[in-house]
């Protein structure tokens, strides 16, 4: 698509910006993210040019172009469903431009203020690669700036400029398809035995023991074997590492002659740990990342545990103390 203008010399403000957009029959979606865009490079503009955003002129970035670039951007992704932008690092050239301001250094000072934060390369070609309305779109539509996000392709577009380069493949591409979970994998040891000849009393004991030989998590199921016996299967998780130590346990605290050993892919969330200062104290709280983004919050059963007994108080009263705190 090629955008041509005529005797277009409009020098246009961010509330005209605003009018032009309210007053269309775009869907309210496509209005909020065409504006969200539009406010973003106003705030970047304002801050090069030490005035306030009602005072910064568009000149180039406010004419026709530009408001088809942001909000074409806007109408694509509503009208193609995407829930979620990905970009590879944005490359910039270097040189100079001639802008309504004058000669300006590449990357020009808007776009590298868009820019911050955001990983970025120079290219060896004397050309701006990265415009601040490029500038502006990507940096608030895109989720995250990575290499390649872990995605299973179902369609691709490709975009070409017309300005060539000699070593550069002047070219846009985006892939769309359903994002696979971004979770860490590794695998694990599953042991399992069944027993029907332990006394209960001692499940507690060997779990307790197992657990300190370094396995990740221990636990016992009821089952119904041959000839009506009751029993448990142990099951112990541990890493391929460790599979020596406890296996060596769980013969000294059980009474089973064997085990079945399984190797496991194992998806999970990306674990870290924090303390949060509650009216009753620190607790610690175990936070599980999906990528990016915060899936689960659990706070330590054991401080909940000691601080509840502390304050003579419910342990619920106490986790969700450690819950509020966390938000």
């Amino acid at each position: 698509m090629n955008v041509k203008i005529y005797h277009e010399h409009h020098h246009r403000n961010f509330k005209d910006i605003l009018t032009i957009i309210n007053k269309s029959k775009l869907s309210k979606k496509v209005k909020v993210l065409s504006i969200k865009i539009f406010k973003r490079l106003a705030e970047a503009e304002a801050k090069v040019h030490g005035v306030s955003v009602n005072k910064v002129y568009f000149h180039e970035v406010g004419a026709v172009d530009a408001i088809i670039d942001i909000v074409g951007t806007a109408i694509g992704l509503e009208k193609l469903g995407i829930e979620r932008v990905y970009c590879s690092p944005i490359p910039y050239g270097h040189g100079t431009i001639k802008h309504a301001h004058g000669i300006l250094p590449i990357p020009a000072p808007a776009t590298a203020e868009l820019l911050k934060g955001i990983p970025t390369y120079q290219v060896n070609v004397k050309a701006e690669l990265t415009t601040p309305t490029g500038a502006a779109i990507i940096s608030t539509i895109a989720n995250d700036f990575i290499d390649a996000p872990r995605i299973k392709v179902e369609k691709i577009g490709a975009g070409a400029g017309s300005l060539v380069f000699p070593h550069l493949p002047n070219i846009l591409r985006v892939f769309i398809g359903e994002a696979q979970i971004p979770a860490e994998k590794d695998v694990i040891l599953q042991i399992e035995a069944n027993i029907d000849d332990m006394h209960p009393q001692r499940y507690n004991s060997a779990i307790a023991k197992i657990m300190r030989a370094r396995a990740l998590d221990a636990y016992i199921t009821p089952i119904l074997m041959k000839k009506k016996r009751q029993a448990i299967t142990l099951t112990v998780l541990c890493a391929p590492e460790e599979r020596d130590t406890v296996l060596q346990k769980i013969f000294e605290q059980t009474t089973t002659l064997g085990v079945r050993v399984y190797l496991v892919p194992r998806e999970k969330l990306t674990k870290k740990f924090i303390a949060v200062q509650t009216k009753y104290g620190k607790a610690q709280v175990k936070l599980g990342y999906l990528g990016q983004e915060i899936k689960t919050i659990a706070p330590e059963y054991e401080d909940c545990r000691r601080l509840a007994q502390k304050h003579h108080l419910p342990v619920q009263a106490v986790y969700n103390s450690v819950i509020k705190a966390c938000s």
